[in-house]
This record gives structure tokens, sequence and C-alpha cells, in this order.
């Protein structure tokens, strides 16, 4: 399949009377906040529409009203004609709703910025760019749906948090024309950046100095392995969703080209963040895990001992050097 046009998405969206919006398990803002500004732009415009996702929105996004309207189920008795899932790169992102959207009779569209999206929905809006939010920000408009300032808020939030605040090398002169309209619109930059950047909770603060304590260095130091254990999660009384931008430090040490994160979710199962500098293209390293995402950020999953697990990641980033 290919990508469709904005015009078409534009028009599948209107068309709708009842329409679920799903986005990836382990939400971060850009998925979060595209999905719920679809969400109330379709409400607004007197159409039915519920936002779902797997797992409650990390307490962070919480000075966001709209966080709370998110469901963790499909209600059962609600007929929908129209399925969209944002910010996902494969259907089984969505985790305990991909089943249902697979085998959905009706409409589905698939909004993305993931260089790795196979198109797998009936309607695609593949965009590679920093935000899935700077895509929806662009199919509202073509749809002529409002965006008032709660919506302004939500695309911000997902615009400044998937494109590390504007730093990541993909952000071209298009990321910063979305941002200014949508504060043209009343997005509070301020507030974001400060609920984003400039607070954290104590265990937060914990977990991090333990989990940098111990970065592992590889491949002449231009490969760095942090990893969160379930003990340090037990010990310091941090949740999961805590250790959101840890992958992200170790590529601020000199000479580091690949920073890759690994949290156990389980014995023996991690979680594996990629995060590159630019010479290696992770979605490839992530990619033959079964993984992929962006060339600079991608994750996957593997199975095993911690040391077996790293040396897999070692040559597979080594391959790509």
């Amino acid at each position: 399949m290919t990508s469709n046009s904005y015009t078409e998405i534009a028009e599948q969206l209107k068309k709708a009377r009842s329409v679920a919006v799903f986005c990836h398990a382990r939400p971060d803002g850009d998925a979060l906040g595209s999905g719920l500004a679809l969400c109330l732009a379709l409400q607004n415009a007197g159409i039915s529409a519920i936002m779902c996702c797997e797992d409650t929105p990390p307490e962070k996004f919480s000075f966001l009203s709209a966080m709370k309207s998110v469901r963790r189920g499909l209600p059962t008795k609600q007929q929908f004609d129209t399925f969209v899932c944002v910010d996902s790169a494969d259907v089984t992102r969505i985790g305990i709703f991909a089943d249902a959207f697979s085998k959905f009779s009706g409409t589905t569209i698939n909004i993305d910025h993931h260089v790795s999206n196979p198109c797998y929905a009936k309607y695609n809006l593949v965009n590679v760019c920093p935000a899935s939010c700077e895509i929806v920000t662009d199919v509202l408009k073509t749809a002529g749906f409002e965006i008032d300032k709660e919506i302004a808020d939500l695309l911000m939030l997902g615009l400044i948090t998937d494109s590390g605040n504007f730093t990541h090398c993909d952000v071209e002169a298009k990321s910063f024309e979305t941002a200014a309209y949508l504060r043209s619109k009343g997005a509070d930059v301020n507030l974001i950046n400060y609920n984003m950047f400039g607070r954290q909770p104590k265990a937060r603060a914990i977990l991090y100095g333990r989990v940098m304590n111990n970065i592992r260095f590889a491949l002449d130091d231009r490969l760095t392995f942090i990893v969160t254990s379930l003990t340090d999660l037990t010990e310091t009384g941090a949740d999961k969703t805590l250790t959101e931008g840890f992958v992200d430090f170790p590529l601020t040490v000199d000479g580091v080209e690949v920073s890759v994160s690994l949290m156990e979710v389980k014995k023996r199962h991690y979680k594996v963040s990629l995060r590159s500098k630019g010479k290696v293209n992770v979605n490839a390293v992530a990619s033959v895990f079964g993984g992929g995402g962006h060339i600079l950020a991608s994750g996957c999953v593997l199975s095993g001992e911690l040391e077996e697990v790293i040396e897999k990641l070692t040559y597979a980033v080594y391959q790509n050097l």
C-alpha cells in the first residue's frame, strides 16, 4: 500500500460519524497529543470520537485535562464506522487493540511519521518528519476543523517532545512553521516546556542517578548501554514511564554515536530504545530484531540473559557503523 494525500484523509474523517482513535502502548507526548487533538477536533465538528490506549497516560502529562479522557478499552455497546491509528509504526504497537483494528470492516486510517511504517490500514498518511502532531496539524487544517487552544496545546506537546525541543537533526523549517501556527492558536509553550523538561518527581531523579552511574561503553566508546532493571524500579519506587528521556543522555558524551537503553519489563525480557547522532541508522539495527521506528530513534524487544542481549545489539550496531 502507498500513502494517501492529506485531502483524501481529511475527506474520510469528515465523512465519519463515530470514530475510535488508537495510539501505541506506553504512550509518549506525540502519541497522546496527536490522538487527543484529533479526537477533540472531531468532537467539535459534531462527530463522535474516543481515544483508546492500552496504558494510562503517564502522570507528567496530567497538566493537560484531555489526558483524563483516554480509555483503556473499547465500549462494548458503541458502534464505530472508523478506526484511526496515530503515531504507531506497526499495528502491533497498539497492543490489545491490534486484532480489532486489523479485522475491522469499516474505514481504517493510519497517520504516522515513522520511516518503517508499512501502511497497514485502508487509508494511510505516512510522512517522515519529527512528529505525528506535525502531520495531524495539517490534516485538521485540510479538513477545515477548528484548532482551538486546547487542541493547539496537545499538538504542540507532541511537536516539542518528539523533536527533542526542536534539537533533532530531522527538524526542518516546516516544524518551526507548524509551531508558529500552533502558538498563534494559543499553545502555551512555557507551560509545556516546564512540565516536560523543567520538573520531575524525586523517584525519577534517584533512578536517573542510579542508571547513569552504570553506563557501559563499547566499540571504542562509540556505543553506550544503560540498563534499568526491575530491581532499580522497585528500590527507587519509580514507575517505568519515568525512564522516558534516559536514552538521550549518553549521546552528550564526546565520541558516542549510538545510545541504547535497556529496560527490564520482566525476567530475561527487555524493551530496547536506540538513539543515534546521525552516522548510524538505528532503524536498520532495530529491524534486525523485528523492531523499527526512525533513522535516529528506534526500538525493539529482545529476550535472553542481559549479557547475551548486549552482545547481539553490539554486533548489530557494529555492522551499521
